[in-house]
C-alpha cells in the first residue's frame, strides 16, 4: 500500500567479476563459478546479463556481457545480505586480483578480497540502502 519509492518491483543485483589481466573466456568462466554459489540462496535467478543491463566500467558490447550476471531477488531483500556474504566469502577464497562490483538502481559497491572494518561498514551501508525496511 504506501510502496510508492519502491515502483511495486524488487529490483534485481548486477554481479559483475574482473581479474586483473583476464580476458572475456576467463571472466566468463569466473561468473559461472560465482553463480554457481549464488544459486544455492534464496534467489529467483542468476543468469549472464545481457548487454544494456551491464554497469558502466565493465567490458562488453556482446549480446551476454562478459563476466556479469543479473540476480533476481526475491520479495523482501533480506537475501541481499546473503548475496553479498557469499561474494565476500567467494573472493576471499579465489585470491588477489579480483574485484566483484554489486550494481542496484545505479548505486555500486566494489568488493576485494579484504575483509577490513571499513569495507564492512561500507558493505552494511549499500544493504541498508537497499533493503527498503528497518529490519
Amino acid at each position: 500500500m504506501g510502496d510508492s519509492d519502491v515502483r511495486g518491483v524488487v529490483p534485481g543485483v548486477l554481479v559483475a567479476v574482473a581479474e586483473d589481466g583476464a580476458d572475456d573466456a576467463r571472466l566468463e568462466e569466473l561468473a559461472l563459478l560465482l553463480r554457481q554459489e549464488l544459486l544455492t540462496l534464496d534467489v529467483r535467478a542468476v543468469e549472464p546479463a545481457r548487454d544494456g543491463e551491464a554497469p558502466e566500467g565493465t567490458r562488453g558490447a556482446l549480446a551476454a556481457v562478459a563476466g556479469v550476471l543479473s540476480v533476481s531477488l526475491a520479495p523482501g531483500l533480506q537475501v541481499l545480505g546473503s548475496v553479498v556474504a557469499v561474494v565476500r566469502e567467494w573472493l576471499g577464497r579465489v585470491g588477489d586480483g579480483r574485484t566483484v562490483k554489486l550494481t542496484i538502481d545505479g548505486d555500486v559497491i566494489e568488493l576485494t578480497r579484504a575483509s577490513d572494518d571499513m569495507q564492512q561498514q561500507l558493505v552494511d551501508a549499500f544493504v541498508r540502502r537497499h533493503a527498503g525496511a528497518d529490519g
